[in-house]
């Protein structure tokens, strides 16, 4: 039986910015201020696309919306009365001091009620569990703190009417910044976004908040790099940066990658990965490891060249001609790996990817020192949150902080793997992983991931470039192999070919010329 292949997702355009608060309010002003474009009209193409939104994934039963104070309820009250004048059975709830609706109502009747006049529960419950769906406008990108405690019992009504919610640019409760929640917050089926993603709802515990996440284009200018410290991951992006092969081309010009990886006894680590780089597209790779691995590898990976640590001469030829070097996986961390680490480190030629137990040994020699081992060449460190806490125990902040903070230090590209992953390097925007899932929590894919960006980066590609297209085509290849909890690395490892062949923005049902973002809930 063949198997069905998912939808490419997300949908995604080629360049998707990824907000602060902070940011998004810069947009909104450099829009209105230097640009000329009307608040009005912003709100209007704001709350209509999300109108659109509603209409096509919850097109029956009363729509009840959660009004307040800022523009976030001002767009909740455009997407209310757009719904209204295309026939639907619409309440608003005041959840704020506000005036009359009338010059966003449009001369549209809207039914409005003030939240303290429902003083029960069961008042809200005769609201709110008729709806078929029930749009959060309560607070927005500006918010800041814990929600008040007319705003906290709003959200708390909305949690437990049992109905889908839709929330308006950030799910109420949920930091447009760092995605934290320091008190009651909405739990979306839906969030739609305007003109960006916002951070918050990228990282957790906000992108568990937001569920399927939409963003819309509502006429803000076009966006720089420079206009946000985020950036998405998407499809058409990553497909931008694979390398490219020449017709007249031979495995030497098309990635030489060194693969140093597995101690005696873990040989598997250095198979994984070294599968992993030929199926990304190396041309050609050479492992070093340990001779009692040597068996092992060449029946696993009868491709690969195989290079024994004890072997100066040898070791020394594949360092010198290697395009990269991805070192690290199972690795260990005794005398033999350290001074094999420094061998490696000597050559200054290559490209390196370094993991595992290389960074391991690289946080014994204090930042500073790891700093000055990896300065003057195209580095990349892809560390889990232990081995960040390893590298630079001093980082402090969110993980968005940590990120920047490891690659002003390291002088590198660094790939703070977690949910979601995130790729930072000196000087440029952090890039955020889109394709991760809790699927990937398996031993071995870091040694994957290892391959799969060495391979990358023997081929021509930035260490920056080659971390977050790394991290697209693994996160890829195991939504192809559909496999869920059952997923193992070496499904990864099969399935790579298909994600480096597939082509597109990607696929969105709802099929709305301005949508610009359409990721699934995370899991």
């Amino acid at each position: 039986m063949t198997l069905q292949q998912p939808s490419l997702r997300p949908f995604g355009r080629m360049h998707v910015a990824a907000p602060t608060g902070e940011e998004a309010a810069a947009f909104d002003r450099r829009a209105i201020e230097d640009l000329g474009v009307p608040q009005s009209v912003l709100m209007e193409n704001a709350g209509r696309s999300a109108a659109q939104v509603v209409q096509r994934l919850y097109p029956e039963g009363p729509v009840v919306g959660l009004v307040g104070a800022g523009n976030n309820g001002g767009d909740a009250l455009v997407v209310l009365r757009t719904l209204a004048a295309w026939g639907r059975d619409v309440t608003a709830i005041f959840v704020a001091d506000r005036p009359p609706p009338e010059a966003l109502a449009h001369g549209w009747g809207l039914r409005c009620v003030e939240d303290r006049t429902l003083r029960t529960g069961n008042h809200w419950a005769s609201l709110l569990s008729p709806a078929g769906v029930l749009v959060d406008g309560i607070l927005g990108t500006g918010a800041r703190g814990a929600p008040r405690r007319r705003q906290a019992m709003a959200i708390r009504r909305i949690n437990h009417a049992g109905r889908p919610v839709v929330a308006l640019d950030i799910p109420s409760g949920v930091a447009a910044g760092t995605g934290e929640v320091a008190g009651e917050a909405v739990q979306a089926n839906v969030t739609v976004s305007f003109g960006a993603p916002k951070l918050g709802a990228l990282l957790h515990p906000g992108r568990a908040r937001a569920g399927r996440l939409v963003a819309v284009e509502i006429g803000f200018p076009p966006l720089e790099p420079a206009d946000a410290g985020a950036w998405a991951v998407t499809p058409a992006w990553a497909q931008e940066r694979l390398p490219r092969r020449a017709q007249d081309t031979h495995k030497n010009a098309v990635g030489r990658l060194v693969v140093v990886a597995g101690s005696p006894g873990m040989a598997g680590a250095a198979v994984l990965a070294a599968q992993a780089a030929f199926r990304a597209g190396a041309g050609l790779v050479q492992v070093v490891s340990p001779p009692s691995n040597r068996a092992v590898l060449q029946a696993a990976v009868p491709e690969a060249i195989y290079v024994s640590p004890e072997d100066a001469g040898a070791l020394e030829e594949a360092l010198s001609k290697a395009a990269a070097v991805a070192v690290g996986p199972g690795l260990g961390t005794g005398e033999g790996a350290e001074t094999l680490l420094a061998r490696v480190l000597s050559v200054p030629g290559p490209a390196l990817v370094a993991d595992a137990d290389a960074l391991n040994l690289l946080a014994e020699a204090r930042p500073r020192r790891a700093a000055d081992a990896l300065a003057g060449r195209r580095a990349l460190v892809t560390p889990h949150p232990g081995e960040m806490g390893r590298l630079l125990p001093e980082a402090e902040g969110g993980r968005m902080a940590v990120a920047r903070a490891a690659a002003e230090a390291l002088r590198c590209a660094v790939v703070l793997k977690g949910a979601p992953s995130l790729v930072a390097a000196p000087g440029e925007p952090v890039l955020v992983d889109l394709q991760g899932s809790s699927d990937l929590a398996v031993a071995g894919m870091g040694d994957v991931l290892t391959g799969v960006c060495g391979s990358l980066a023997a081929q021509g590609c930035a260490p920056r470039d080659a971390g977050a297209v790394g991290l697209y085509l693994t996160g890829r290849a195991a939504a192809v192999a559909g496999r869920g909890g059952a997923l193992t690395p070496g499904d990864v490892v099969r399935w790579l070919p298909q994600a480096l062949s597939e082509r597109g923005e990607g696929v969105s049902d709802l099929e709305l010329p301005f949508v610009l973002l359409d990721l699934d809930a995370s899991r």
